[in-house]
């Protein structure tokens, strides 16, 4: 899941960027509303959530939601805000925002209110999403192999492990270029090193169990990757 923050106090920005990471969310932390809606205005598609500070340098968060309405995105947004009289939620929730958090707030809570958020997104992810015979659990982060003639096994993954699955087994039986994968999973102006990717599958492939006979993720020379639901 990847989620887009905009929020200009530093210290807050990296709380809040650590505990999404924890939770296996991709984030883009944006310090500047101008510069957000510079890269935002083109890829509002590429995100589950979004978080955006009420006073921010350059374009606010109620501007930034006007925008996003305006371009019939219904991505849903929580805003940030100090501001906690009345008049001022319904101007936050009139501009676009779907829920409103006043600072200073607890993680727990955060966590929680994106939780909601989700569920009422028409992009709704459930609990669990299963492909052939490999089952991915978004509360606990893990992965089940399900095999007809053994007991299931669960699998921990790390953070980067559990995305590169979901976005596997959300396109069975396609390639996906080691590009496409670096866009999807790394965030905006990380430069992972060249063999990340290889890496990461080879990581992955390995808690998996993986068949090289029968592969469940497939090495599709020069070209990328693909999970085979068949596997």
């Amino acid at each position: 899941m990847r989620l887009i923050l905009v929020e200009d106090e530093p210290d807050l920005g990296v709380a809040v960027k650590q505990a999404l990471s924890h939770q296996a969310y991709i984030v883009d932390w944006f310090l500047d509303g101008t510069q957000a809606w510079s890269y935002l205005e083109d890829h509002w598609t590429q995100y589950t959530l979004a978080i955006f500070d009420w006073m921010l340098p350059g374009l606010s968060g109620i501007e930034l939601c006007r925008r996003l309405r305006g371009k019939k995105s219904p991505l849903p947004v929580l805003m940030l805000t100090a501001k906690d009289r009345m008049e001022e939620k319904i101007i936050g929730l009139d501009s676009g925002a779907d829920d409103y958090l006043i600072k200073p707030f607890r993680m727990p809570e955060l966590l929680a209110r994106l939780r909601a958020l989700q569920r009422r997104s028409p992009h709704f992810q459930p609990q669990q999403l299963q492909v052939g015979s490999l089952m991915l659990d978004y509360a606990t982060h893990s992965a089940t192999r399900i095999h007809p003639q053994a007991e299931k096994r669960t699998i921990a993954l790390t953070a980067k492990e559990f995305q590169l699955l979901e976005y596997l087994m959300q396109h069975p039986n396609q390639i996906l270029t080691r590009d496409q994968i670096l866009n999807q999973l790394w965030e905006i102006g990380e430069e992972p090193v060249s063999n990340v990717v290889a890496a990461q599958v080879r990581l992955l492939r390995r808690k998996l169990g993986d068949d090289n006979s029968n592969p469940l993720i497939e090495n599709i020379y020069g070209v990328g990757y693909r999970l085979n639901s068949s596997a």
